[in-house]
């Protein structure tokens, strides 16, 4: 388990301490269903909270039947008959894809959910079953803190009917209901994750504190006068492009960008208003045309690496410090955060590593644009589910 001591120093019953595992390249907490513990990843790039019953059964990517091993939770799953507060959900069935092709079936039922000392009864989960899952021998599920309009409940039994939104039973997310309930005096979150050390992000082992998360309060990290609130973006639900208005649907903790750029650049990068705020996903997903262009900017340069799927460079690089521009105000990227270590070396034995930006497509209608840890390293984000606004703050550096 993770070391609360930092959490209760902070002086707030609802903030706890995130780990880093799988190389640093997922941030995970405790979370109990009834009287069960796991560590779950934390998520603000879905909106399911889950974790695999105890015998499910597991796939690869490709749905073929697999050793249960092969899906590699940190443990052997979720008990619902141990579970004096489990109720079963009938007639209903969990169903979710994420983007990386990962996927998960199985069935719902309502249990309590503790996280950082905040309770939230009847909150409703997924209990998988059926597990496509690429796991780090650490997390045994996920923590999903988007819409509710994301979730991933659906009306019958076979998974194989279920059709996104007509069949969908949308339903409170975690932090959601602990609003509802009147759990938590904010009707916030706030995230602080921090960067590995380069030896930590060439290790799998879990690397304990590597950041806080708050339920109605501010993740406790100390930061700059550098900060800004903007509104989510709000989708058409019919169409599920950007869109203004009041009758928006929300979905993501998507955010307008202004520009991107990084030292040495004399360009201007156009807008995008459909990049996501995803604790989820490790790297960031931007343009093709800022992607390319800042990997050109590193000495030597970074270069696609088809087979990583990344911008591969020398560990030795000097890396440019890449900038995003929220509401006007300019947040900066350590160029820490832009090389992480892949392992490996090139022919006259240096140290490769990966570019943490990287391209995300061309910048046109539909194309769904993602700020994850590289960015959210050097910020603090505060998500207010009441007002649809996100706060950032631009961290000291650490």
């Amino acid at each position: 388990a993770l070391r609360e001591s930092q959490a209760a120093q902070a002086g707030s019953n609802f903030t706890t301490v995130v780990g880093g595992s799988d190389f640093d390249e997922e941030y995970l907490t405790n979370v109990t269903f009834g009287e069960q513990d796991f560590l779950l990843i934390v998520d603000t790039g879905s909106s399911d909270t889950w974790a695999p019953q105890i015998g499910f059964a597991c796939f690869d990517l490709d749905n073929n039947p697999v050793p249960q091993s092969q899906c590699a939770f940190g443990t052997s799953g979720y008990d619902t008959n141990a579970s004096k507060t489990f109720v079963a959900d009938p007639d209903t069935n969990f169903n979710i894809e994420y983007g990386d092709g990962e996927f998960l079936t199985g069935t719902v039922g309502f249990d309590t959910v503790i996280v950082a000392n905040m309770v939230v009864t009847n909150q409703e989960i997924g209990v998988v079953t059926n597990a496509a899952w690429e796991g780090d021998g650490f997390d045994t599920g996920l923590m999903g803190l988007a819409s509710p309009n994301l979730t991933s409940v659906f009306k019958g039994t076979n998974p194989d009917d279920d059709e996104f939104p007509q069949t969908q039973i949308p339903y409170n997310p975690v932090f959601y209901s602990a609003v509802q309930q009147g759990v938590v005096s904010n009707p916030f979150f706030s995230v602080a994750l921090d960067r590995g050390s380069f030896a930590a992000e060439n290790s799998s082992d879990l690397d304990q504190n590597l950041g806080f998360i708050a339920f109605g309060g501010i993740a406790p990290v100390d930061v700059t006068d550098t900060a800004v609130t903007v509104p989510v973006q709000g989708y058409n639900a019919a169409s599920f492009l950007p869109e203004n208005g009041s009758s928006v649907t929300y979905f993501y903790y998507t955010v307008d960008v202004e520009s991107m750029s990084f030292t040495g650049n004399n360009k201007v990068f156009g807008t995008t208003n459909d990049i996501i705020l995803d604790t989820g996903t490790t790297l960031d997903y931007v343009p093709t045309q800022v992607a390319d262009a800042f990997a050109a900017a590193f000495d030597p340069p970074a270069v696609k690496d088809e087979d990583f799927g990344v911008y591969v460079v020398v560990c030795s690089a000097t890396v440019p410090e890449f900038t995003v521009n929220i509401g006007g105000v300019t947040f900066t990227v350590d160029p820490a955060d832009n090389l992480l270590p892949l392992g490996t070396q090139d022919d006259e034995g240096n140290d490769l590593c990966a570019s943490g930006t990287f391209d995300g497509g061309p910048a046109e209608e539909g194309n769904i644009f993602i700020l994850g840890d590289t960015f959210l390293h050097n910020v603090v984000v505060t998500f207010n589910i009441e007002t649809d606004e996100v706060t950032l703050t631009q961290r000291t550096p650490y």
